[in-house]
């Protein structure tokens, strides 16, 4: 039987668990997934500048463990041609609206040749919404108790959509975690006997390119790696201000979607303790250049693997840092928010269009 090859593509900018889903339904429509990636040039043109440059881009969407291969500069208008020349069967997208500079659908031609599966887009996280978090700083998203997931609409309202209109694409809505999402993420493989443990800890907050390379190289230094993830009050207090952006279980499924990763620790100690080592059968504990504060008691949370001989050091070699992404953020701001206004635009033109038929 000829193996089903799936065609997805997009811009990929600030890849977070959504798109991780998505591309994870696409790949369970299929055996073989394919994903094109579009350029600056191309993002620019018909949607505005993305946070990412097509190099951060195409290697955040190699890391997605679904992802069997990409295709760098993908045309922005999905056409029968690219979906030929690759020999996919289809073409997958969420149930949402893409549209060109020309404000028509970019996915017109493989649907009209009825090559083209939709997957359910994932409710409660956009880069609208993350984007949203930056310039905002508010700390809504790490509440406790019945407000926990809570959205603080008031503020939020303020920057993903004007007081007339609300594009049920682009506006925020709420992420409510469950276990199935995180079964469907994770991989359930316990390690084999004789495997080298590698246990890594952290925020890992807006998952990007300088925590792909950091996983890469800890992967190398075994078979199995472990990320202890801190719970977002931890994160809160050796990042202050708003971190982290992404609230615990969001940052689950952010790092379980990377292809370098085997299990996930949900709300890790901040001290990694011989307990916990010995817990895991841990090998060897690694961490990279970011600076360590100490632990609430003033000790080196990394004491006990050192003292056993079991911790190293790994310069991934990319300075990335989620504190960078921010400011980016925050630079580009007025860019931001005209073409998230503009998307908001387009996509009410449409619907309202949609309700006229």
């Amino acid at each position: 039987k000829k193996p089903i090859r799936v065609w997805c593509d997009g811009c990929y900018d600030m890849v977070h668990f959504g798109h991780a889903n998505q591309l994870r339904q696409a790949k369970a429509m299929g055996d073989y997934l394919i994903v094109g990636v579009h350029t600056d040039e191309e993002i620019t043109k018909h949607k505005g500048p993305p946070v990412f440059n097509e190099q951060e881009r195409y290697k955040m969407v190699r890391a997605v463990k679904w992802v069997d291969e990409v295709v760098e500069a993908a045309p922005y208008i999905t056409t029968i041609e690219t979906l030929d020349k690759y020999d996919c069967d289809f073409c997958v997208h969420a149930n949402d609206i893409t549209l060109d500079a020309d404000g028509q659908d970019t996915y017109r031609y493989v649907k009209t040749a009825g090559r083209y599966k939709e997957c359910e887009r994932t409710a409660g996280v956009s880069t609208t919404d993350l984007v949203g978090r930056m310039l905002l700083l508010t700390k809504q998203h790490h509440n406790r108790g019945d407000k926990e997931y809570g959205i603080d609409n008031e503020h939020v309202g303020n920057i993903s959509r004007d007081s007339s209109t609300h594009s049920p694409w682009t506006g925020i809505s709420q992420f409510l975690p469950t276990t199935q999402k995180i079964i469907q993420f994770s991989e359930g493989k316990e390690p084999q006997p004789g495997d080298r443990i590698i246990y890594v800890a952290g925020a890992f907050d807006l998952f990007h390119v300088g925590h792909v390379d950091f996983l890469q190289k800890a992967k190398a230094e075994g078979d199995y790696v472990i990320v202890g993830l801190h719970t977002d009050p931890v994160v809160n207090r050796y990042k202050g201000s708003n971190y982290p952006i992404m609230n615990l279980h969001e940052r689950v499924l952010s790092v379980l979607a990377c292809k370098y990763v085997n299990e996930v620790v949900i709300g890790a100690p901040y001290a990694v303790s011989t307990d916990l080592m010995e817990h895991f059968k841990v090998d060897l504990v690694c961490h990279g250049q970011t600076p360590v504060m100490s632990d609430v008691n003033g000790g080196d949370p990394y004491e006990a693997p050192k003292q056993l001989g079991k911790f190293k050091q790994l310069d991934s070699v990319n300075d990335m840092t989620t504190q960078k992404i921010v400011e980016r953020i925050i630079l580009q701001r007025l860019a931001y928010e005209k073409r998230n206004k503009l998307k908001e635009e387009k996509e009410i033109a449409i619907l309202d269009a949609m309700k006229r038929l």
